[in-house]
């Protein structure tokens, strides 16, 4: 069968977040789906199958790290959508049958996709006991999330301070259900983006997540609150990175981001 692995939230190769993408008929079991994702060893896999016309969604969706099936991903689900338009599969807009219900995604005219994914609720905490030394840095404040995204939100000093971090990994898994997510106010906004962040998900099997989309559903309301403005753009990664574009819709969240096919292949199974 048909894999690709596309690189999403950038418009070139090599960059961005990438995900492995499978389009098949129905749903196999799942042992059968989580051993193609820990064979594809990415930070997510995704497999989706046609639905039957008239119904609220097009396209079933699942989505599996390397260990577990996750409730949301947003860089998996910009690299489907991105897989369907360019082989034809769709042509317009597409719903998506996912466990965080039916998500959207529509092609702009730059080729840029836009996801409406559901925003995230976020409840001030304390900081939790040895986060700060798991980081390796100081926390100005600390944020939970709804359920179907089950990180904690970190705001740390500045920017230079997000990119430098070199995190305890071991460590970080015991503070979240899926990840830690650090971010801070761009240094210089005239860059192009408004703020910065980074994804580390050892509970999941992932240490560092290049781009992560369904954070941008978390970090959208937080720092559009802070900057008086619903549309933002964020900028995420280590050594890889990408931009996500956020237009906050009340409890919609509206994340664009373009995408490139590296590998066309086929799967052997």
């Amino acid at each position: 069968m048909r894999i690709r692995i596309v690189d999403a939230f950038t418009d070139r190769p090599f960059s961005g977040n990438p995900a492995g993408v499978l389009l098949l008929d129905s749903f196999p079991d799942d042992t059968w789906l989580r051993k193609v994702a820990a064979e594809v060893n990415l930070s997510e896999t995704a497999f989706a199958h046609r639905l039957p016309a008239g119904g609220e969604a097009d396209w079933a969706l699942r989505w599996f790290t390397p260990t577990t099936e996750v409730d949301m991903c947003g860089h998996a689900t910009l690299a489907t959508a991105h897989v369907l338009h360019t082989t034809g599969e769709a042509t317009g807009p597409v719903r998506f049958a996912t466990r965080s219900g039916v998500l959207g995604a529509v092609t702009e005219p730059d080729g840029g996709i836009t996801l409406d994914f559901p925003t995230s609720s976020l409840t001030p905490v304390p900081a939790p006991d040895g986060l700060a030394e798991a980081l390796g840095a100081e926390i100005l404040a600390v944020h939970d999330t709804a359920a179907h995204v089950g990180d904690l939100v970190v705001e740390l000093r500045d920017e230079a301070t997000v990119r430098a971090l070199a995190p305890d990994h071991a460590a970080l898994r015991a503070h979240s259900s899926r990840g830690v997510i650090a971010t801070a106010l761009a240094a210089a906004p005239g860059d192009g983006y408004d703020f910065v962040s980074r994804g580390f998900f050892p509970a999941v099997g992932i240490d560092e997540d290049p781009v992560t989309g369904s954070a941008h559903t978390a970090l959208a309301p937080y720092w559009s609150a802070r900057l008086g403005r619903d549309e933002l753009t964020g900028f995420q990664g280590g050594a890889r990175t990408g931009l996500v574009r956020t237009r906050l819709r009340g409890d919609r969240t509206l994340l664009t981001g373009h995408a490139v096919t590296v590998i066309d292949g086929d799967l052997h199974a």
